[in-house]
């Protein structure tokens, strides 16, 4: 059963990997660069000094720096413990994907991109939505995030869908500790 798993896995990142097109790829290539989402957030980081103050803004900065550290490392704990190859660098699945200069090394299972990316979206999302309308905007990033995975063929679906299962988890976990820790203040 596991085996069937990994080669419909396979099959759809085939699939959505061959929908792309050379017009496209330039975007996709940006989209997946973590560089060219700091308007996103910078906007956060104001949101942060606007609505909690400098004190507890930088407070929670901090804490933002330990969620994306803590995030970061038990994504390579589990990429070095399942050693799941990338398709990229896959015999009998690279033949098959569209090629791109990128062609990061490293492990695949799970991706890295799209938990971080959902850990800090689920994170923020928690810490704004009663003070902000649209903050569930914010999701657009991990699903585009995720998505450059799969179009530039270096995640399975089931990497990228598993990443966001673990932030979806660690996000909402940082975001209790973080109530714990009284790290906002408390509005009425």
């Amino acid at each position: 059963m596991f085996d069937t798993l990994l080669q419909k896995d396979t099959e759809l990142l085939i699939f959505f990997n061959n929908l792309g097109s050379e017009q496209w790829d330039g975007f996709w290539l940006a989209l997946t660069n973590q560089f060219h989402w700091s308007p996103l957030f910078a906007l956060l980081l104001f949101l942060i000094f606007k609505k909690f103050g400098w004190k507890h803004g930088l407070l929670l900065l901090v804490f933002i720096v330990g969620l994306i550290t803590f995030s970061d490392q038990f994504t390579n704990f589990i990429k070095h413990s399942f050693e799941r190859l990338r398709p990229c660098n896959t015999e009998g699945v690279m033949e098959r994907l569209r090629q791109f200069e990128y062609r990061p090394g490293g492990y695949s299972f799970y991706s890295g991109h799209a938990a971080l990316s959902t850990t800090f979206s689920v994170f923020m999302f928690l810490l704004f939505r009663k003070y902000f309308k649209f903050i569930g905007l914010l999701f657009i990033f991990p699903l585009c995030f995720g998505y450059s995975r799969i179009y530039l063929g270096v995640h399975y679906p089931l990497d990228v869908l598993s990443g966001y299962v673990v932030g979806i988890f660690l996000g909402y976990i940082f975001y209790r500790v973080q109530h714990l820790l009284q790290l906002t203040p408390r509005f009425s």
